[in-house]
């Protein structure tokens, strides 16, 4: 039996709370952002099939910088590498609002990519909150973490309204007014990172000097893992579905007449279902296991999307349960998988794999994002319900045949 780590127990809750308020500040400047990305697009480049490649850059943006991040915090830290992730999304806000106020679609949607930045530094902070408590208890700390992001997520896209009067008042393009919210978040959360988050503990009997393998032969090694890739898969289609169909749902929406209050505040509903709920699959995971969740979590999609589905008009009720259905499908699939993932690969491939895992998601989600825009102007919202139920295909038949001993820890 491994020794016991100083100040590791089932909790450690000075660290997990410097997690908890930088996720909350993330999660302001994210949401904020996400609510308007779009329509902003939309607006400077006069084509609803360029607004799904706002969010395309963005969750390209948190694949292109989930390894680097990764890397960054195997050799220097967690502090590094979600320090480092904050401080290019306060980046890529700066060039976003630079691009409006300049009137450059190239500079904005290279501000999008840097923005995706603070993406890739929150769904890290997942993993990080595993490394600070005892196996047992590693779906909780992260639907921990996860579950901080609530707050900010939920109250970002509310700000929408209060963002666009600023920058009506600055004399600045309205819809990037909230962008000002993402600017400060970002900046406060790399600030609570660099000066509060301290090293985890390393386990006894462990060689920090020890040589790291290669991305390439972590991965190889992870392939031959069968609850590993479940793992990999699991995550990249519930990212992929999440993001295709809530990156067009405000646009759906503004097409049909709302205003950004309501669709701000189904954006709220939608991201209290993603991060509202995981302590409840956080437990759950711990209790009856990854597959279990995961088996949630594949016929909470297929409500979700068939709820869509049925929106050829948007209608605020069933735009807020197709919403928020999908955010707790979401959930699901994440916590899941990340503590499949986290509890089947060695500790030396940990973190490369996690990386990996993380860029393999938004680059398949930043696709989904780019397609989806394609999709909705040529056959309209049901239509992209339907290729989102496709993309739930491989998850459901991996889930549906795993076995439970397959997925022990």
């Amino acid at each position: 039996m491994p020794a016991p780590v100083p100040g590791r127990g089932r909790r450690a809750p000075g660290r997990l709370a410097v997690l908890v308020v930088s996720q909350l500040l993330a999660g302001v400047g994210v949401a904020s952002g996400i609510a308007v990305g779009g329509v902003l697009a939309e607006r400077l480049t006069g084509t609803t099939a360029l607004a799904g490649f706002a969010q395309t850059c963005s969750v390209l943006g948190a694949g292109l910088w989930a390894i680097p991040l990764a890397r960054l915090a195997q050799r220097r830290g967690r502090r590094w590498g979600l320090g480092a992730g904050y401080l290019l999304a306060f980046l890529g806000t700066l060039l976003v609002l630079t691009a409006v106020a300049a009137d450059l679609v190239p500079l904005l949607f290279l501000g999008f990519g840097c923005f995706g930045a603070a993406t890739a530094a929150g769904l890290q902070a997942r993993f990080a909150a595993t490394e600070l408590v005892d196996p047992g208890y590693r779906a909780r700390a992260m639907s921990i973490v996860l579950w901080a992001t609530t707050l900010g997520s939920v109250a970002g896209p509310n700000l929408s309204e209060v963002g666009a009067a600023l920058g009506r008042r600055l004399g600045i393009e309205p819809l990037s007014g909230p962008y000002l919210f993402s600017l400060v978040a970002f900046a406060a959360a790399a600030v609570v990172i660099g000066i509060a988050l301290q090293p985890a503990p390393v386990r006894a009997g462990t060689r920090p000097e020890a040589a790291r393998p290669s991305l390439l032969d972590s991965l190889r090694t992870t392939r031959r893992n069968r609850a590993a890739v479940l793992a990999v898969v699991a995550i990249t289609c519930s990212h992929t579905v999440m993001v295709g169909v809530m990156v067009m749902t405000p646009v759906h929406m503004v097409n049909d007449g709302f205003g950004l209050g309501l669709v701000g505040l189904v954006i709220s509903i939608h991201i209290l279902g993603m991060y509202g709920a995981s302590p409840l699959f956080g437990v759950l995971t711990d209790r009856i296991g990854a597959r279990g969740v995961l088996l949630i979590a594949v016929l909470v999609f297929a409500a979700a999307l068939l709820v869509a589905g049925l929106s050829g008009h948007a209608h605020f009720p069933t735009m807020s349960l197709a919403l928020g259905l999908l955010g707790l499908g979401w959930s699901a699939g994440m916590i899941g998988g990340s503590t499949l993932l986290t509890t089947t690969v060695a500790d030396r491939d940990r973190t490369s794999v996690q990386g990996a895992t993380d860029a393999i998601m938004n680059v398949a989600a930043a696709a989904s994002s780019a397609l989806s825009g394609l999709v909705m102007g040529w056959a309209g919202y049901p239509a992209l319900a339907l290729v989102a139920a496709v993309v739930v295909v491989p998850m459901a038949v991996l889930v549906l045949r795993a076995r439970p001993r397959t997925l022990a820890a």
